[in-house]
């Protein structure tokens, strides 16, 4: 499959380098939208406007990858991606040779499983997430749309993640525990109770905290 990659920044370099090397597929272009299109090449492949995409690569003939990461509370990669759906694009997923899973892995379209992920038996992965390297998701785990699990995080058995939340890095998630949407799971949580909707959850055990979603995330560094 002919693959065009939607960013600029290191997430999409990681996810090329990745399916370059151990996908079938074959990434042919960068693109982003024009008022951040700065260069005319990345990592030796031509860049194109987003607002132009379909008419330098047709959907028909190519299909689309959104590999960036959890900006604006993973709302980015879900906007990105649904326009590039509107656009009548297909999406690859990418499953690393180097991940352990097992064959009845139920997993979305535009979803990344990097190196080093555990995923049991009986779990869903839904469209447009992203498992970073190290993550481990127990058995009959669900994780919803457009979900971001960033390295070494862990959920145990029977944990739910409901749409568009972000679980950082280290984070622990007990058994049995559902995460609602739009939640953020600082770095070094630990997770025992059901979290409520668009929270900031902090600490062992995790706490609620007075923080809006967009300031946690105007903290940190999130890559395009």
């Amino acid at each position: 499959m002919r693959v065009v990659m939607f960013g600029l920044g290191q997430l999409s370099s990681l996810a090329w380098y990745c399916l370059t090397h151990d996908s079938p597929h074959e990434i042919v272009a960068f693109t982003v939208d024009g008022a951040y299109m700065d260069r005319a090449e990345f990592e030796g492949l031509p860049v194109v406007a987003f607002e132009d995409v379909e008419n330098r690569f047709p959907p028909g003939d190519y299909a689309m990858l959104v590999p960036i990461g959890a900006r604006a509370a993973n709302g980015l990669r879900a906007d990105k991606y649904g326009e590039a759906r509107q656009k009548g694009y297909s999406f690859p997923s990418y499953v690393s040779s180097r991940a352990l899973t097992w064959p009845d892995l139920v997993i979305g379209e535009n979803s990344l499983i990097y190196e080093g992920a555990v995923i049991q038996p009986f779990c869903h992965i839904g469209n447009n997430v992203v498992v970073r390297h190290g993550v481990a998701v127990s058995h009959h785990g669900h994780i919803g749309e457009h979900c971001f699990l960033a390295n070494h995080a862990v959920l145990g058995g029977g944990v739910v993640l409901e749409e568009r939340c972000f679980v950082g890095l280290n984070a622990t998630i007990c058994d049995g525990i559902t995460v609602a949407r739009g939640c953020m799971i600082a770095a070094g949580a630990l997770v025992t109770d059901d979290t409520t909707e668009n929270g900031v959850y902090a600490g062992s055990p995790a706490r609620r905290r007075r923080v809006p979603t967009d300031r946690f995330f105007a903290r940190r560094s999130q890559h395009r």
